[in-house]
């Protein structure tokens, strides 16, 4: 067999093999873990926020109940509420606690069904999958926790009862103690609040306190479970970016409970922490050059997972008054929308929320392409095929360089035989000659591996951000393609549609056997392509080279139809390069006659 067809199998055995490795073996790591230190005031299963004590210690709530007895519209329902109403949000505040505990995506649905439920992001304590933020103020020396609101405080409203993207929300509450305080919720046109307490002095002596605001979720949330994609914690203090699993989190009860800390990262220029999901996420945020600590911890007794912003202690003098603001930002993480606030808001790092994973360097410019082509074409399935174009473009002269060596390798092959008739068995002299023939020629015999191993990366990356970004999520391209982050929907098991059966179901043990439309073009111009060379001599080694694109074929029919459909163009462009640059340098890809050699050997072989 030729060297060039030995390099070409050996670059898609490679493929393959790096391919089945990435997805089974090695698994991205956790990220920096936060380094333990100082405690935490602690929510409670009923929503009740228990503050540190004086001496600083923090009181741990009894064991409750953490199965929640309500429906989610029962549990909303216990408390007097104020709506929220933006373009983009739906839900309600809690006036007990002032918690943010009800909110729905408007923009977002479920499925892609017609009637199906927009996404609910947010849910009030007591019901199910309880998620919830609150904010509030604890003190720090000589007074009670009943003297600060906490998460029952019952608020008063002052002003207009409504909450919108216009008109913000304000709350007061007095403590009967001389401590009067105030909460004014806004929300902008998409996902930030922002959260204004104010605190009046009217005695005479001065106190001390500080603001915090928490993030609660109640239980286990439903978990894709996919290496791929980071679920959980998220962060950044100063610069450094954090990333904690739940099965981590939920270790810190250890610590607590053995009288270890919890754990705190303490920032003075730049920081927020939450919670985030595949495409949605909840982060507190800290204003720009606003000292605070970023805490996590888990409480077993309510199975909940907590994090929180603390600020620092402020000292309110008699008479005095002092004001803090944070931002809570709770929605879908749109890259547009989090750029924007990253930008204006100066919230460093806040655009990597979004898991863009190893290949950040690849994944991010790729991600922007597409974003801009999407906006440009207005279909993100011709974005892609956009973005497939320009990757070939600018991998031209590496392709070129390539071919031209392929195609010099094809033209020497009858001097090649001739040499190996000298050496006979002498594989010294045989390697001598060959290397003097490839230098005097200027062909690289491994040239043909390079446009194939440059393509491992770009695909990886493609993959990573069809899977992570909301963008892709439902995002149609044309016909049956109605979600291009999804597998091609169609099977040939049930000849496309002609037949009356629903063929198995993603995820089943059979599904890999259902491809569709999409796969079976890729297994095709990946076939197509190989035929631009004679198939290998050796029986063995062509056996290989034509099982190759049909087991990629089945191995990527259950991907996302947006990744084959790249790889799918990208067969195309590179047999159309190969072919042309092929007969530029005077070689001649018999194609027609390749495929015909091919099927008479196979029914030799029988």
């Amino acid at each position: 067999m030729d060297d060039q067809n030995k390099n070409l199998i050996l670059a898609t055995a490679l493929s393959f093999l790096v391919i089945l490795v990435w997805f089974v073996l090695f698994p991205p790591p956790s990220g920096e873990q936060l380094q333990p230190t100082a405690e935490a005031p602690v929510v409670a299963p009923d929503g009740t926020l228990v503050p540190p004590s004086a001496t600083g210690e923090v009181q741990v709530p009894g064991a409750l109940p953490a199965t929640p007895e309500e429906t989610r519209a029962a549990a909303a329902a216990r408390t007097e509420r104020v709506e929220i109403s933006t373009p983009r949000l739906t839900g309600s505040i809690s006036l007990t606690g002032g918690r943010i505990d009800d909110l729905r995506l408007t923009d977002y649905r479920e499925t892609q069904d017609e009637d199906a439920d927009i996404v609910t992001f947010l849910s009030p304590a007591g019901g199910p999958d309880a998620y919830y933020a609150v904010h509030g103020w604890a003190g720090a020396g000589g007074l009670a926790p009943e003297d600060v609101p906490g998460a029952l405080t019952e608020w008063q409203i002052e002003g207009a009862a409504t909450l919108d993207e216009n008109t913000p929300l304000s709350l007061i509450w007095e403590n009967g103690n001389g401590l009067t305080f105030r909460k004014t919720i806004a929300v902008d046109e998409d996902y930030m609040f922002t959260v204004t307490q104010s605190v009046e002095n009217t005695t005479e002596a001065p106190v001390r306190m500080f603001p915090y605001g928490i993030l609660a979720r109640q239980g286990l949330p439903d978990l894709i479970n996919f290496f791929v994609l980071h679920e959980g914690l998220v962060s950044a203090a100063d610069g450094t970016l954090t990333e904690m699993h739940y099965d981590d989190i939920t270790d810190l009860e250890v610590n607590v409970a053995e009288g270890g800390p919890v754990e705190k990262t303490p920032f003075t220029e730049t920081g927020w922490i939450g919670f985030t999901d595949q495409y949605w996420m909840a982060t507190l945020v800290a204003p720009k050059n606003t000292p605070a600590n970023a805490v996590v911890k888990y409480t077993g007794a309510n199975d909940t997972y907590q994090t929180e912003l603390r600020y620092n202690v402020v000292e309110i003098p008699a008479g005095g008054r002092t004001e803090t603001t944070s931002y809570l930002f709770a929605g879908a993480k749109e890259w547009e929308t989090i750029r924007g606030y990253q930008e204006n808001l100066g919230i460093n790092q806040f655009v990597d929320a979004i898991d863009w994973g190893w290949f950040a360097f690849l994944t991010k410019p790729i991600f922007w392409a597409l974003h801009y082509l999407n906006l440009w074409i207005g279909n993100m399935g011709l974005a892609i095929l956009g973005l497939t174009l320009l990757l070939k473009t600018l991998l031209f002269p590496l392709a070129y360089k390539s071919y031209v060596s392929m195609s010099k390798m094809k033209m020497l092959q009858p001097e090649m035989e001739k040499i190996k008739e000298r050496a006979g068995d002498d594989r010294t002299k045989l390697q001598q000659e060959m290397m003097a023939l490839y230098k005097k020629e200027g062909a690289n015999p491994a040239s043909g591996c390079l446009p194939i191993l440059v393509q491992i990366p770009i695909f990886f990356s493609l993959y990573k951000v069809i899977f992570v970004t909301i963008e892709l999520r439902h995002a149609p391209f044309f016909g049956w393609i109605k979600d291009l982050s999804a597998p091609d929907p169609s099977s040939f098991l049930n000849l496309f549609g002609l037949l009356p059966f629903t063929p198995p179901e993603p995820g089943s043990l059979f599904a890999i056997f259902s491809i569709g439309v999409l796969p079976i073009l890729m297994g095709v111009t990946m076939w197509m392509q190989q035929k631009l060379n004679p198939s290998p001599t050796d029986k063995t080694q062509a056996m290989v080279f034509a099982w190759m694109p049909w087991v990629f074929m089945f191995m990527l029919g259950t991907f996302a139809s947006g990744l084959v459909l790249y790889w799918t163009a990208n067969n195309v462009i590179t047999f159309i390069q190969q072919y042309t640059i092929m007969r530029s340098q005077g070689a001649k890809p018999d194609v027609f006659g390749n495929i015909i050699a091919s099927f008479k050997r196979d029914k030799s072989a029988e």
